[in-house]
């Protein structure tokens, strides 16, 4: 089940599986730059979670003339169908080949060398009868509940690493930190890039469930400090992906005034959350 450009959710069980897909733009005026899909494949056997943030680009341009949501669509669609069709192929090379894919529908028209080429985060898990597979690039987030009910995060923190004055202006990050070593990584042009995801796998027994979130819904553990990471999976497990999202728009909303002390750019952020229950 896809999701992008609009508010989006969904509840999936089939048999012993349940999926729940949630994902809302930051602005009714604004398309939604995430991409959320679950795939589930016609044989039953295993499927995908795909998690795309696009990265809203300041003015002064991209090179391109595709919106972000249109890059998020056309790089979720092929994230997915690789990641179902072509079980021998890695997670990194599927993101690769995606990358290369997405790339050679606009090379003709657009400038992909710009800094700020359209662009995104990636979390991608697959899952047979035997193995979660996981790869995480850029600050999206993968949580992992174990058969223990221990919850693992899979992070990729380059960016949150690097220090504030790096960041100082938008300008300095793309000469010096972005898609460069010493700096952090996001899906644009480039497939090599696909080398730098966090990635890892666990035996399938030891995986009960698992959460993939956007940065907008991750809000609730990373900027306003509600609950760790267990804490806000347990949120999903017992009351939805659509409670998790309501309570960062609350905090949102309520802190208003404070949210440059807080370092955020903006009130609120597109917000995508996919759970699974495995």
């Amino acid at each position: 089940m896809p999701a992008f450009g609009v508010a989006c959710e969904g509840l999936v069980q089939t048999g012993r599986m349940r999926t729940e897909l949630v994902s809302e733009p930051g602005d009714a005026a604004r398309p939604n730059e995430d991409f959320a899909g679950v795939g589930l494949p016609a044989s039953g056997q295993g499927g995908c979670v795909i998690t795309l943030d696009g990265v809203t680009p300041p003015s002064g341009g991209t090179g391109c003339l595709h919106s972000v949501p249109w890059f998020t669509a056309r790089l979720g669609g092929a994230l997915t169908e690789l990641t179902l069709s072509d079980r021998d192929l890695t997670l990194p090379e599927i993101l690769a080949r995606a990358i290369g894919r997405t790339a050679e529908a606009h090379a003709d028209t657009c400038d992909l060398s710009h800094p700020r080429t359209p662009q995104a985060t990636v979390v991608l898990a697959r899952w047979s009868a035997d193995v979660v597979e996981y790869l995480v690039l850029s600050d999206s987030a993968l949580l992992l509940q174990g058969a223990d009910g221990e919850v693992t995060p899979v992070l990729d923190d380059r960016l949150g690493r690097l220090p504030a004055s790096a960041l100082a202006t938008d300008a300095l990050v793309d000469a010096t930190l972005r898609n460069r070593e010493g700096g952090f990584f996001t899906a644009a042009a480039d497939p090599a890039v696909a080398a730098r995801a966090v990635t890892g796998s666990r035996p399938r027994r030891e995986v009960r469930a698992l959460a993939a979130l956007t940065d907008g819904a991750a809000r609730w553990t990373e900027k306003f400090h509600e609950g760790d990471w267990a804490d806000l999976f347990g949120l999903v497990a017992k009351e939805g992906a659509r409670a998790l999202v309501d309570r960062v728009r609350e905090l949102e909303t309520a802190d208003y005034e404070a949210r440059a002390l807080l370092g955020r750019s903006k009130t609120h952020d597109d917000a995508t959350v996919v759970y699974v229950e495995l």
